[in-house]
């Protein structure tokens, strides 16, 4: 038997140069996209930790901001604060226990008011005391609180002079009844109106602070009628809905002062 010989292809020396080659740029692809990604990663981490720069910059921007605002804020009630002692020294004469009451009637300038006189009791419990007013008005309740106080200096054995220079509006009109003497100045105004509210709710709520406003109403007329001529009759006819502003002569007529002062040197020669 004779043996077949298995044909064996020859490997082509072109093809073994072709296949080098192109495994070759396989390899230099596959550097080059080494190199690529690494460098792209280092841009990445680059761009990260300028990004975390920036945001520290910022970060110290904003605390360096809050700070200036703090400062700011510092100085700003340091600024009220001198503000509020100049208040204070330009609405109180110590030497001549007199204050004046320049602002709306509200808790704070109640409460710095009261501060002073009580200040004054106890330096001199006998002292005279003037108090001028030259004021909008405001807070009913604070200034009952206020009334009330100036009762009890009286009854504690001080003698108690009001008047007003400018204006003695709404609650402040009020307040000026509350001297043993109360004076206005020649060209200054008294007003009195009805109490002013405002009521939300259900209908009985609204009820009930109408009721409640009438009783004040009520005290405020006891007050009015009490320290001058007038009628509760004539007041109500004369505040319904509308300001009464009266002048020094009108509340000189009326009853509500006891003497006009500040007058021109003109008009006293009679």
């Amino acid at each position: 038997m004779s043996e077949e010989k298995e044909d064996t292809p020859q490997e082509n020396p072109l093809n073994n140069q072709l296949k080098q080659a192109q495994i070759s740029k396989l390899e230099a692809e596959a550097d080059k996209i080494k190199t690529e990604s690494k460098i792209l990663g280092n841009q990445a981490i680059k761009q990260k930790i300028d990004i975390a720069k920036t945001k520290i910059l910022l970060q110290k921007e904003e605390i360096s901001l809050k700070q200036s605002q703090i400062t700011l804020q510092l100085k700003e009630l340091e600024l009220k604060d001198e503000l509020e002692m100049i208040d204070i020294r330009n609405s109180r004469d110590e030497k001549n226990y007199l204050y004046r009451f320049n602002d709306k009637v509200s808790s704070g300038s109640v409460k710095m008011c009261m501060e002073t006189l009580t200040e004054w009791h106890r330096l001199d419990p006998k002292c005279a005391i003037e108090i001028i007013f030259s004021s909008p008005g405001g807070s009913i309740i604070d200034g009952f609180e206020l009334f009330d106080f100036l009762q009890d200096l009286r009854y504690q054995g001080h003698h108690l002079t009001t008047g007003t220079l400018g204006y003695a509006a709404s609650m402040a009109g009020v307040l000026l009844q509350a001297g043993d003497v109360r004076w206005v100045g020649q060209q200054a105004w008294v007003m009195i109106h009805r109490a002013a509210f405002g009521a939300s709710g259900k209908t009985f709520e609204i009820e009930d602070e109408v009721r409640f406003i009438q009783r004040i109403e009520g005290r405020i007329l006891d007050i009015f009628t009490s320290r001058s001529n007038l009628s509760k009759q004539k007041i109500k006819k004369n505040w319904d809905r509308q300001d009464w502003w009266l002048s020094a002569d009108q509340a000189m007529e009326m009853g509500l002062v006891d003497e006009i002062r500040a007058k021109m040197p003109e008009h006293t020669s009679s």
